[in-house]
């Protein structure tokens, strides 16, 4: 079933629910006036406009943990609708769409995006479960089937792994990579729905592990055919825009998961630079352990999650602090914030298996 067509069905909750979400986030509510259309497109103005899976996906974690019904089933339309062909049962959605040179809007490449790919059917995966609705459920197991389908590939030295989509990313100096498309906790969700996503979820701890020997993760990565994980061909050794999740997704791991403490300790040094310079560096070199440059304000809320997991109280005000001086503008800045900002206003959580936990009930609505 379509999202479309379960749209009329659902009606009532959805009018039942938007009392109950309006007003109650802040940062959400303005996040859908500058940055969403009224029938469900999240719009990158900084990139002419553009609108992409990444922001799509994450509208819908953020319209679920805002317990915002109406807007999810409309970023969800949307999506289905421009970036996937009219069906999401049978075509992932495609990554960038915008208005080409001749003025039409429409797909600007239709490459996949895995790690949106995940976002999505995490998000009707859990929203499925919270509000009950058994069509999200469904359509999340056959989103998920079809990355396993298309990106998922066995790797020498690394076993079953993500590839960042579907085209483009095995070349000769080996396979790319992206960390940043591996959060932890979305993939211990999956991990109980079929044994194919507990390895995955396993061996993407292990790259974590191994992928950061100075503690710094990168934006990209390769695989070499003899399995040696090495700097990336295209980016080199750097990490900046992309990798900043990392930290975000470790941060948020629940106390108990699997290898926390492991991979917290890992990373350290990102903390460690943050506290030296007083805020996130911009960029780092992955391989001598430097930082250059200093990262916008939502490298600081990517961070907050972290810091308190790491029990660095002075970090953590201190970045507190600079949000609150220089609020996020701009679509990637107000996406990390609503991530790491949302976690530190205790909005949601996720449990040790990767499960929301949303705090509707006790999220700080008055902020």
């Amino acid at each position: 079933m379509t999202a479309t067509k379960w749209l009329l069905g659902g009606a009532l909750w959805l009018v039942a629910s938007v009392a109950a979400a309006a007003g109650c986030w802040p940062a959400w509510e303005q996040f859908k006036s500058d940055l969403m259309s009224a029938d469900g497109r999240v719009i990158d103005p900084a990139q002419g406009r553009i609108s992409t899976s990444e922001g799509q996906t994450y509208g819908l974690f953020f319209a679920l943990v805002a317990n915002d019904r109406e807007r999810f089933q409309q970023l969800l339309n949307w999506t289905e609708n421009n970036l996937a062909g009219g069906n999401l049962s049978k075509q992932l959605p495609a990554w960038k769409w915008g208005q080409d040179e001749q003025g039409k809007w429409r797909v600007l490449d239709s490459n996949n995006a895995s790690d949106a790919d995940l976002w999505l059917a995490y998000s009707l995966l859990e929203a499925g479960r919270l509000w009950a609705v058994a069509e999200y459920r469904e359509l999340a197991i056959e989103v998920l089937w079809r990355v396993a389908a298309q990106t998922l590939r066995p790797l020498p030295g690394v076993g079953v792994m993500l590839l960042p989509g579907d085209r483009g990313f095995v070349t000769a100096q080996g396979t790319r990579l992206n960390t940043s498309y591996l959060p932890p906790q979305v993939l211990e969700r999956f991990a109980e729905l079929a044994p194919l996503w507990d390895e995955l979820a396993r061996n993407s701890r292990k790259l974590l592990l191994d992928s950061a020997p100075k503690g710094l993760a990168p934006d990209w990565l390769a695989v070499t055919d003899n399995g040696s994980v090495r700097r990336d061909p295209v980016n080199g050794a750097k990490g900046s825009y992309d990798a900043i999740r990392v930290y975000l997704w470790l941060g948020m791991l629940d106390p108990s998961a699997a290898e926390r403490n492991a991979l917290l300790e890992r990373y350290r040094p990102m903390v460690a630079l943050t506290l030296k310079q007083g805020v996130p560096p911009e960029t780092v070199n992955v391989e001598s352990g430097e930082g250059s440059g200093q990262g916008p304000v939502g490298f600081s809320a990517a961070l907050l999650p972290m810091l308190a997991a790491l029990k660095e109280q002075g970090g953590l005000q201190q970045q507190r602090q600079r949000l609150v001086q220089t609020p996020a503008s701009g679509y990637y800045n107000r996406v990390l914030s609503l991530f790491g900002q949302g976690w530190d206003e205790h909005r949601y959580r996720f449990d040790a298996k990767g499960r929301l936990v949303p705090g509707w009930e006790t999220a700080q609505c008055e902020n």
